[in-house]
């Protein structure tokens, strides 16, 4: 109840201020709408183009979904339209099939050569002697001493294996400060250095070497080549103003000698212009020796400045920070991932800090058969498969490569259906017993290290797994699908007993992965910077960004995660994404709330826009519920978030009018009137009801789900187009005005036209409001909430609005109407006069055609550019204006000769043809209503002879004493009855009641005239009266009297008996208190009960009295205008003297 009183206060105040738009255009003009009540004069002539790029901007807006859902829909078809994903890597080593000797032969000469030409050092739990693999290895392929010797013999006569270095420069930490502003610029030169005697390295010990301390050898080398190589030079970037610099910077060096060169790294604080960076970096560009040794030169140049120099001496030069002398043969077979400290180039050096670096020494080259052949990869396997077929039986061979690659997979990319074939086949060999202590427990860890690599790259799929990829999408599957074997696979439950529930972890992992993408949106977008409006914007923009994601959810990731683990990706990440979504958007709409409800705050266009396009965003967010499961379906966070914009709602409708008037203003100010093709109006209608149309489309778009706001909404929308729509027909009326004193009357008839369609065709568009605003679906929502009292008041509302506008608006096409007919009239009166003042001799034809002439005309005008409904009601109103001015032609000219009416008779019967245009035109039953049957009266009258007319004003008479029930003037009671043998009307006057008061004592003196009428018909009777009963209103008289009546009298209609009661005056004319009257039909027509022998026995009858004026009756003016008429004027007289008596009363 409470919820109805609510409504009613807020609806009843638009419903009064909307009750008729005509009095709302009576109030003063505000400044929020250039529509409300503009001035006639003159039309706007600078209009903001703000509206049409508005109404572009919300057409973008509301097209947002369906551009989004085309988007997906294509990047879907990319994604299958592209290259099919490389077909997934077949593992031939797992694959059981006999090896054949050449093969063992060629795959063990690969293994004695990887043991000839190992290099790096060995970890302590690895085997250090070749003896003790060779032995291992004759074991694994089954070969004899002698076959050993030759193929080892073989191996130490070819060529020996090639190696690089990798080196990482990754970062350092702690520097030196060189600069005065207490940071360096530090970069890095490494290059490697050739080998080196063992009584220099001794000399190497004792002295740390410096690319710029060497002057010396490089001024007795030989050869460039022999000191360093180009190749062999490397320079990072300057990292500027820091001690603890990060280059990240990878470099591959070719090494000569393994086990005697020496990788050496300096960093340098860069002070000139041009220093050893940049000369080492010249120095790899060029070829030829002669180029390099003079470039050494530079560098030489720039050591001895750096050494000899004394301190400031020389300012730009290049300082020394450290250096690092890493042996090649001392680099571990897994490499170094380690910080070096930095050492000094002398004893007298001061350095400080340490470098990171990355480092691998890999084989570039092999000189054997095998490898000419194959892979790296596939050589790898074979030895692989041949070891594990040695080492284990067939489960502990599954075991033992899913561990190996499973392991590989964390740290390079694999083919997962590999991977998936490994699990098969673990399934498929599973025996518990042969699977116990370390293998089991080694099992078990593969397990869930390979499940939490999986799930690190579920949260973060969106980066690993793009959908836009078809290739990353199969491999997403493929690892889903391993995920979803492995969890029910039988070594799984064996050796992971309590992570029964991987699902949950996937769930988590979605859940959290979803919520990390969300978070950086949120740092890509930064909504919590700018202002409030740009603070919107950019929310917009991460709820078209999770809009997208949600829908790439729903039409590609869900698919894969129910069909591979069975988990509902699509209700999790979407809950989550909506939940944030949620957080994020009330916070700052409670901003904007608290903004808008300062009186001095206003919503900018601007502003409005972006809090609707908030609004639909979120409103597509929402819309994914729909494809949620109904348990998830239930209260999620957005459920009522129409309620954050209740009131930025109410003031964008404002802004969306305001443009909708600035639109239509310049619709009609650029109108020219001219009609639009295969159509009768013009292009404002066209903009005003596309204007419409968009303003609906974005109600519709809304869908506001509270049935109490929609009705609020849909009621000020309402207002709004029927305001709209009024105040344009009101422009188009006075722009019409305006241009008819310009025009010829064809050219302005034509423009009228258009002006009366382009007004009907905005009213039929309102008139589907109903439907298209859903007036049917708001009044039974409210009927839900509010019962059958809020269904009514919607109806009433709402159709209220809607019946006033449609008056207002037929209120102006009828002004427009008159001024085409105003425009006519000087013509239509020229020719009603020619009819009326041709000559009896003329005949009638001849008298009208003028006047048909020039209706044809405009008929054809009208025909030609009018659409139905407006060709009727011009039709009507020229009918009606015709009707009066022939009216007020036959009532200027009462008395004249017949054939002045029966002229006018034609016409109007030539008119009603004319106007009904054999069914297409006016109706014919519409035609003959109103002033048509004045007319008809006048002119059928006006022929008639003075007595038909004395009969017609008795017939009136007669039929308006049948009416009478009850008057103030009083009743009299009288019996009548007829004696036929005799021809003789006996009239009983037995009393009267009630009789009104005309004398000073509030009494009267009244008697009863009784006569037979017309006279004309009874020329021998006369009238006979009864006795004067004094001071009485209640008077008795019991008199009888008696008149001869023949049959031929009373067979007329019109022949009556008449009852005049007058008040007795001594000193003064009689004073007439009432009259009635009585056919003669109703007492002396044969078979009456008046007429037969028991006549005298009949009960009486009460006749109520009048006292109407005769003067206001037609047929006396008629008859009063007939002056040379000595029955007419008599007649006249005799009214006219009870005329005059009743005035003085």
């Amino acid at each position: 109840m409470t919820t109805l009183l609510d409504l009613k206060s807020s609806v009843l105040r638009q419903v009064q201020r909307s009750q008729s738009l005509r009095s709302r255009r009576e109030a003063p003009p505000t400044a929020s709408s250039p529509l409300t009540h503009c001035p006639p004069e003159p039309l706007p002539r600078r209009i903001s183009g703000e509206s049409a790029e508005f109404f572009e901007r919300m057409n973008a807006i509301l097209q947002k979904q369906e551009n989004m859902m085309r988007a997906a829909q294509a990047e879907c078809q990319r994604g299958s339209c592209t290259m099919p994903p490389p077909q997934e890597h077949v593992d031939q080593a797992f694959i059981s099939e006999r090896v054949s000797r050449t093969e063992l032969d060629l795959l063990y000469e690969e293994a004695v050569y990887t043991v000839v030409n190992r290099v790096g050092v060995p970890a302590p739990e690895h085997v250090k002697s070749d003896d003790e693999l060779f032995a291992y290895l004759l074991k694994v392929f089954d070969m004899g001493d002698e076959e050993h010797e030759i193929i080892l013999q073989k191996v130490q006569e070819s060529k020996r294996a090639s190696f690089s270095l990798r080196v990482s420069v990754m970062k350092a930490k702690n520097l030196m400060a060189k600069d005065a502003n207490g940071y360096s610029d530090p970069y890095c030169m490494l290059g490697i250095l050739v080998g080196q005697s063992p009584r220099e390295t001794e000399e190497k010990k004792e002295r740390k070497f410096s690319f710029r301390k060497r002057r010396e050898k490089l001024e007795k080398r030989s050869s460039t080549k022999e000191v360093l190589p180009a190749r062999c030079i490397q320079v990072t970037e300057v990292k500027p103003e820091t001690l603890n610099p990060v280059w990240d910077e990878h470099f591959v060096f070719e090494i000569d000698d393994v086990h005697n060169d020496l990788l050496h790294l300096d960093i340098w604080d860069h002070d000139d212009d041009v220093s050893v960076a940049e000369a080492c970096k010249k120095l790899n560009e060029v070829s030829g020796l002669r180029g390099m040794g003079r470039y050494f030169k530079q560098i030489a140049k720039s050591v001895r400045s750096n050494g000899s120099a004394s301190s400031g001496s020389e300012e730009n030069v290049d300082d020394f920070l450290g250096c690092i002398n890493i042996p090649l043969n001392e680099i571990p077979v897994a490499g170094y991932d380690t910080w070096f400290k930095l050492e000094p180039r002398s004893s007298t050096s001061k350095v400080q800090g340490e470098c990171h670096l990355i480092l691998k020494v890999f084989t570039s080259q092999r000189n054997t058969t095998l490898s000419k052949r194959d892979t790296n990869v596939s050589i790898h396997k074979k030895l692989l498969s041949q070891i594990v077929e040695y080492e284990h039986a067939q489960v502990k061979q599954a075991i033992v490569r899913w561990q190996c690659y499973s392991n590989h997979h964390r740290n390079q990319r694999l083919c997962y259906s590999l991977l998936l074939r490994l699990l098969r086949t673990i399934d498929a060999e599973w025996d518990p017993p042969t699977v116990r202590g370390d293998l089991e427990r080694q099992l078990s860890d593969s397990f869930r290290l390979y499940t939490e690599h999986c799930l690190c790259l579920m949260k973060n799929m969106r980066q690993v797994f793009p959908c836009t990829s078809a290739a990353a999408i199969t491999r997403y599957e493929l690892m889903l699908r391993g995920i979803g074997y492995m969890q029910n696979m039988r070594a799984f439950k064996t050796v992971c007993p309590l992570r029964n529930e991987l699902h949950l972890d996937i769930t988590t992992a979605v859940k959290k992965g979803t919520s990390e993408w969300y978070e950086s949106l949120i740092a890509q977008y930064k909504p919590e910077e700018g202002s409030l409006e740009e603070q919107l914007k950019k929310m917009v923009q991460v709820i078209d960004a999770v809009c997208a994601d949600v829908q790439r959810g729903q039409y590609i990731y869900n698919k894969l995660f129910y069909s591979a683990v069975k988990v509902d990706y699509f209700s999790i990440s979407y809950r989550q994404l909506e939940k944030q979504v949620a957080d994020d958007v009330n916070v700052a709409m409670e901003r904007v709330c608290g903004t808008l409800e300062q009186e001095s705050s206003r919503l900018t266009q601007t502003m409005g826009e972006t809090i609707f396009e908030l609004f639909m965003s979120l409103k597509i967010l929402k819309g994914f519920r729909e494809f949620l499961p109904l348990k998830d379906a239930k209260m999620l966070a957005l459920t009522g978030f129409h309620n954050w914009f209740k009131s930025s709602i109410h003031k964008f409708l404002q802004i969306v009018h305001d443009r909708s008037c600035d639109r239509i203003c310049k619709a009609v100010e650029t109108d020219q009137l001219q009609p639009v093709q295969h159509a009768k109006h013009s292009c404002s209608a066209v903009e005003v009801t596309a204007c419409f149309s968009q303003v609906r489309e974005i109600w519709l778009q809304l869908s506001w789900p509270d049935s109490a706001g929609a009705f609020i909404f849909v009621t000020r929308l309402t207002d709004n187009f029927c305001n709209e729509a009024v105040c344009y027909s009101e422009m188009m009326t006075r722009k019409i005005e305006r241009n008819q004193l310009a025009q010829d009357h064809k050219n302005f008839t034509v423009q009228l036209c258009i002006g009366l369609n382009n007004m009907e065709h905005v009213r039929v568009f309102l008139a589907h409001l109903p439907r298209d605003l859903d007036w049917p679906g708001v009044e039974r929502a409210m009927e839900e909430s509010c019962g059958a009292e809020g269904k009514e008041q919607v109806y009433k509302a709402l159709n209220g609005q809607l019946f006033n506008m449609d008056l207002d608006l037929q209120r102006e096409a009828k002004r427009l109407i008159t001024v085409l007919t105003d425009k006519m009239l000087p013509e239509l009166r020229r020719y009603i006069q020619h009819i009326s003042l041709s000559p009896d001799s003329i005949n009638n034809d001849d008298a009208v055609s003028p006047l048909m002439k020039y209706l044809q005309d405009t008929m054809v005008i009208l025909t030609a550019n009018l659409v139905k409904e407006n060709f009727t009601r011009v039709l009507q109103s020229m009918w009606e204006l015709l009707l009066r001015m022939i009216l007020d032609a036959v009532t200027e000219n009462r008395g004249v000769q017949v054939e002045f009416y029966n002229r006018f008779q034609y016409t109007v019967e030539t008119l009603l043809q004319f106007f009904h245009v054999k069914g297409d035109g006016l109706a014919l039953e519409d035609m003959k209503s109103g002033d048509y049957k004045v007319l008809d009266e006048e002119l059928r009258l006006n022929k008639c002879s003075s007595f038909d007319l004395i009969e017609q004003y008795y017939l009136e008479k007669i039929s308006l004493q049948k009416t009478l029930k009850h008057t103030p003037y009083g009743r009299i009671s009288v019996k009548c009855y007829y004696e036929p043998p005799e021809q003789r009307l006996t009239v009983e006057i037995l009393h009267a009641a009630d009789i009104i008061a005309l004398d000073a004592n509030g009494l009267s003196d009244p008697f009863v005239i009784v006569e037979l009428c017309p006279h004309h018909l009874f020329p021998a009777a006369k009238s006979q009266r009864t006795q004067v009963k004094l001071k009485t209103l209640h008077p008795v008289f019991d008199e009888l009297f008696y008149f001869h009546v023949s049959p031929e009298q009373y067979r007329h209609r019109y022949a009556c008996l008449t009852f005049t009661v007058m008040d007795y005056d001594w000193l003064s004319t009689n004073d007439f208190a009432g009259e009635a009257v009585a056919p003669l039909s109703d007492f002396c027509w044969p078979g009456r009960p008046n007429a037969s022998a028991a006549g005298k026995n009949v009960q009486p009858i009460i006749l109520h009295l009048s006292r109407s004026k005769p003067s206001e009756k037609p047929i006396m003016r008629m008859l009063d205008a007939r002056m040379g008429d000595r029955e007419a004027q008599e007649f006249v007289r005799r009214l006219k003297e009870i005329e005059k008596s009743m005035e003085e009363d």
